[in-house]
């Protein structure tokens, strides 16, 4: 019997560091230092100087570092933030959070990062904040946001969750806007062991803020001078992630190797889709998301994979603005047609550095069947 393709599968790649791995616990266990501490300390910095940034901050989640960025910048009740429609949830639900009004703005068509058309129809008087998604590993463009956004005074928070390590022009996101967040989701490129996140900045003032928020809001201990929230990093998180950081850099290449297998495979075989940019330079190939010419045969293509043994996933099946939660805010359905159809016509295929070859391949002969 032929074993699935899983869309995504963790425990290759963490049972080849198992002995590594395992050490690392037994001297966090040892330390008896589980919150922040000395291996926080040492990630942040390991962090920082990856990305190039004066200021790495651990927090508890990516949601929680998109939610201690909004507040050390204080926004609040009555103002708004402008987002992408086409994104994981965290990004609006952190904004709605602080008390201030998601305000969704639609995406290009190629790489469903934010439009900055869109985003300049956005703004208003009220606007405080922008937070531009690197969406699936592939940086916004940044350059034309900060034209819109700069010319209102407008700062731009890169949500870089599923884009550790990217580039754009030389630059590593959560390194190009005035703050960044980061998470360390399991499924991410840098992938922790539960929850965890990163707040960067060169900002000196706004560092000592996320520290403070993430403290309940203390400075030092007892001493609350504004109010936070538990967002702490633990020591084990961190001491896992820095055996990790090393070798990401390798682990990217792995993933850009088979976003190009797929490209390669997939470009000239004539299929009634298209395929993402993921040979832009720096993309880090977080998902490998297709999309279909035709909606109506995306679930069924899903269908039809999954009874071969092949996991995929739909990001994101439904746009912010149409989530019930959010559907008071407006806009209406149809107002922002990009990221409406993307919902309807993306499919994400399997991509992780320990994919094989053969297993690329066989995912493209099963999405080859189908059309046939």
């Amino acid at each position: 019997m032929t074993p699935p393709v899983p869309f995504f599968d963790r425990a290759r790649g963490d049972l080849v560091m198992q002995d590594e791995l395992t050490a690392v616990f037994q001297s966090v266990v040892q330390s008896g230092r589980y919150i922040l501490g000395p291996e926080v300390d040492a990630f942040e910095s390991e962090c920082a100087a990856y990305l190039g940034v004066r200021h790495a901050i651990g927090v508890s989640s990516g949601t929680d570092a998109l939610l201690a960025a909004l507040m050390a910048l204080g926004v609040g009740a009555g103002d708004e933030v402008v987002c992408p429609a086409y994104t994981f949830f965290a990004t609006a639900g952190a904004i709605h959070r602080t008390g201030a009004r998601p305000v969704f703005a639609d995406v290009l068509p190629g790489s469903f990062n934010l439009d900055p058309a869109s985003l300049a129809r956005a703004l208003t008087a009220r606007t405080r904040a922008v937070i531009a998604v690197h969406l699936f590993g592939g940086c916004a463009p940044m350059d034309e946001l900060f034209a819109v956004a700069g010319s209102r005074g407008v700062p731009v928070i890169e949500d870089a969750a599923q884009a550790f390590g990217a580039e754009r022009a030389g630059r590593r996101a959560g390194a190009i806007g005035l703050m960044g967040c980061f998470s360390f989701f399991p499924t991410k490129n840098l992938g922790g062991f539960g929850d965890g996140g990163l707040v960067t900045t060169d900002d000196g003032e706004l560092a000592a803020r996320v520290r403070s928020l993430r403290a309940h809001g203390a400075r030092r201990k007892h001493h609350h001078t504004r109010v936070g929230g538990n967002f702490r990093l633990d020591a084990l998180q961190a001491a896992l992630l820095r055996r990790k950081l090393p070798r990401l850099g390798a682990l990217l290449d792995r993933r850009r190797e088979h976003a190009a297998q797929y490209a390669a495979l997939l470009g000239g075989a004539g299929l009634p889709l298209s395929l993402p940019d993921t040979g832009a330079a720096g993309h880090s190939v977080n998902q490998y998301v297709i999309r279909l010419d035709d909606a109506s045969l995306r679930d069924p293509l899903r269908s039809s994979l999954a009874e071969r043994g092949i996991g995929t996933e739909v990001y994101y099946p439904a746009p912010l603005h149409l989530q019930p939660c959010f559907a008071s805010l407006g806009p209406p359905a149809g107002s922002l047609p990009v990221a409406e159809s993307a919902a309807r016509e993306t499919l994400a295929l399997p991509i992780f550095p320990e994919l094989t070859s053969e297993e690329v391949a066989r995912v493209v002969r099963a999405i080859t069947a189908f059309f046939v």
